[in-house]
């Protein structure tokens, strides 16, 4: 799942008992909340954080296949403003929410990435330049399945799935740990500050973590972006040449950006979840 870590809620279903048995009742109201907090809080924050993420696309497609100096994140931000306007900075953003709210609603991290990766192509891509925006989302993908075929909606499918696993699990350890130890220790109790500082080491760690996978999954959605520098075959390739002809470090190209955007996503994501299940009567995470 990733960005919508709250999606790892208690479960649907509740317990009724008898003398006999015990057996599992989902209602359609249950599904409804579950699916409503998850998509919800994550569209909310997908949307705050939307101009960060087009800088990251911008920063991890810079020098491709060579070595040399970076452009910096504030740069790049001026850059853009003067030359493409303040819009430019939320282009891609209707099939981010679309993404949002699927794929935090979905609950099922690598299932609801598989489903959700042709919005993700047409996202970076509108992302990357703003002479997509002209077409459209609906215009975008019929352009990217005529000029690659269906299949091509689904490029960098594998890294994503990967990123999705490793940023939800390593979000939810550390939260539910971060949690679990200041509650034990008796330094906070359950609540705002908690769920704040709780959510900052969880988006900390996390971006560590797979910011080399986000790098990855967006090279690969870009692909006719590299021509110069050949094909990526798979995930394992493309890592080993962006390391091999920019360096390990490129790996990490946009790294700052990508903890500037995840860090408060994830902030946003697991306090807005929070406060959404507690007015729908649902556990806290």
């Amino acid at each position: 799942m990733g960005e919508d870590s709250c999606s790892r809620a208690s479960p649907l279903s509740a317990p009724v008992k008898d003398n006999n048995s015990q057996s599992w009742v989902v209602s359609s109201s249950d599904v409804f909340y579950h699916f409503g907090t998850s998509g919800a809080s994550v569209a909310v924050a997908t949307g705050i954080t939307h101009p960060l993420d087009v800088l990251k696309v911008r920063l991890q497609m810079q020098l491709v296949g060579q070595r040399g100096p970076l452009t910096g994140m504030g740069r790049l931000l001026l850059q853009i403003v003067n030359n493409e306007g303040l819009r430019a900075l939320y282009m891609g953003l209707m099939p981010a929410l679309i993404r949002s709210i699927l794929y935090g609603g979905l609950r099922l991290g690598a299932f609801a990435t598989a489903v959700t990766n042709p919005v993700e192509v047409i996202k970076v891509r509108l992302q990357m330049n703003s002479g997509y925006r002209e077409a459209g989302l609906i215009g975008e993908m019929r352009k990217i399945a005529y000029d690659g075929g269906i299949k091509s909606l689904w490029k960098g499918v594998g890294p994503a799935m990967a990123r999705a696993a490793t940023l939800t699990a390593s979000q939810l350890a550390t939260y539910d740990e971060s949690k679990r130890t200041l509650i034990r220790w008796g330094l906070m109790e359950d609540g705002f500050h908690l769920h704040l500082i709780s959510s900052s080491l969880a988006g900390t760690v996390s971006t560590l973590i797979t910011a080399p996978m986000d790098m990855v999954k967006t090279r690969l959605m870009l692909q006719q972006d590299s021509k110069g520098v050949g094909k990526y075959k798979n995930g394992f390739l493309c890592a080993y040449q962006v390391a091999r002809t920019e360096g390990t470090r490129a790996l990490y190209k946009g790294g700052f950006t990508i903890f500037a955007r995840l860090g408060p996503q994830t902030m946003i994501t697991f306090i807005m979840c929070e406060k959404l299940r507690e007015l729908a009567g649902l556990k806290s995470i």
